[in-house]
């Protein structure tokens, strides 16, 4: 309820059931008392008895708040505390009911963090008459905050007017650290599952399927391998190198959200993203495209030690894939498929510095991008095959 997020209800709370369960044997007995018409002997014997009892049942009833081990409080509709117990005063970091009491003149502005939690208690009580694990926000003396958890009952008269409120306190400070960690523990489980899967594919396991599987007959896939890394990994040491590799794939992990392609993995040295899943899209091929180009660029700004530039290899083609989950451990998302091959061939018989793509690519984006036929070449696995050089985007009039 409200802006702290409290939890209410309106079950009766065991404490304050019992206490109501005194008052109104207590009222009974000072009933009987008043009823009583009899004889003089008989009333005075009768009266005896009764008196006793109900000094017994208010006993009881003042034992109980006066020794709960949690907070106990009577408290008026203006938000004035009529009566409270030392565990109350103690919780709020008081010495004595009576300075509690004192101080504490209106509890909208002297106890509650957030007023309008007053007002809310008040608006659940005139609906419900009694709510329990009422949480808030609240001032101690030092001025400290703390979370408290309230079960509240309103008490009327025989005339149904509203006496007062009576009520426990539980302090929950203890919980909300606890389920404040849990959170970020949530959170931060929720970061790495998607540092590992699409945002899709990880709510779909969270819901729990247990085999993923999914068949799609448009995709493109890019496969990027760094040209000279074997040369590079002999002049660095392996630090240097964890981190120029680093540098360079959090640049191309940047351009996927740029263009909104799904990375799938890192290989070593290579780089594997695909457009069209796990949300299809009708222009994955352009988005691939402009990923590869904004590649070329950005490698260029990398150096060797030796102040050489880094150079890419990129391949791409398009076609249908079948993608899923796999592993019990370190479980990955990956691809399979001919379109997955090919592409990996795209690159890996490419040139540094190229992209490289199949009659398929060029064959649709020829209109808007500018290319150059390589000629046909053979290549590992599938034959002679026509392939081309991306080189660039057209700009429109």
């Amino acid at each position: 309820m409200g802006d702290d997020g409290a939890i209410a209800n309106h079950q009766e709370s065991p404490l304050l059931a019992e206490m109501e369960k005194l008052r109104q044997e207590i009222s009974e007995l000072k009933q009987k008392n008043i009823d009583l018409e009899i004889s003089l002997a008989t009333a005075i014997e009768h009266g005896d008895l009764i008196e006793n009892q109900l000094r017994q049942t208010e006993y009881r009833y003042r034992s109980i708040f006066e020794n709960a081990a949690e907070g106990i409080f009577v408290i008026s509709p203006e938000g004035k505390y009529l009566d409270a117990n030392l565990a109350l005063a103690k919780t709020y970091g008081y010495e004595s009911v009576t300075e509690l009491i004192e101080t504490i003149t209106d509890v909208r502005q002297e106890l509650y963090v957030q007023p309008q939690r007053w007002d809310e208690l008040r608006a659940y009580l005139n609906g419900f008459d009694s709510v329990t694990e009422f949480e808030s926000e609240v001032y101690r003396k030092d001025r400290s905050k703390i979370w408290i958890s309230e079960n509240v009952r309103a008490i009327y008269d025989l005339d149904g007017s509203l006496l007062h409120y009576e009520g426990s306190v539980h302090d929950i400070g203890d919980r909300k650290i606890a389920e404040a960690e849990l959170r970020q523990q949530r959170l931060l489980s929720e970061r790495l599952l998607l540092n590992v899967l699409p945002q899709l594919i990880a709510e779909r396991l969270k819901r729990g399927e247990k085999t993923i599987a999914d068949s799609f007959s448009e995709v493109t896939v890019l496969f990027a391998d760094i040209a000279n890394f074997t040369a590079i990994s002999y002049q660095i040491s392996p630090k240097e190198l964890v981190e120029l590799l680093n540098n360079i794939f959090f640049t191309f992990d940047s351009l996927a959200d740029k263009h909104k392609v799904e990375k799938i993995k890192t290989i070593g040295d290579a780089y594997m993203v695909v457009g069209g899943l796990p949300k299809p899209r009708v222009d994955h091929l352009e988005a691939i495209a402009n990923m590869a180009l904004d590649m070329l660029q950005e490698i260029s700004n990398f150096f060797t030690p030796n102040n050489e530039p880094i150079t890419l290899r990129i391949g791409i083609h398009t076609g249908p894939v079948v993608a899923g989950v796999i592993g019990k451990r370190k479980s990955a998302y990956d691809l399979w498929g001919d379109t997955v091959n090919i592409a990996s061939r795209m690159e890996s018989q490419g040139k540094a510095g190229y992209i490289q793509v199949t009659q398929t690519v060029y064959d649709c984006l020829k209109e808007n991008y500018y290319f150059q036929e390589r000629g046909i070449i053979p290549i590992k696995g599938r034959g002679l095959m026509t392939t081309y050089w991306l080189l660039g985007r057209k700009v429109k009039d």
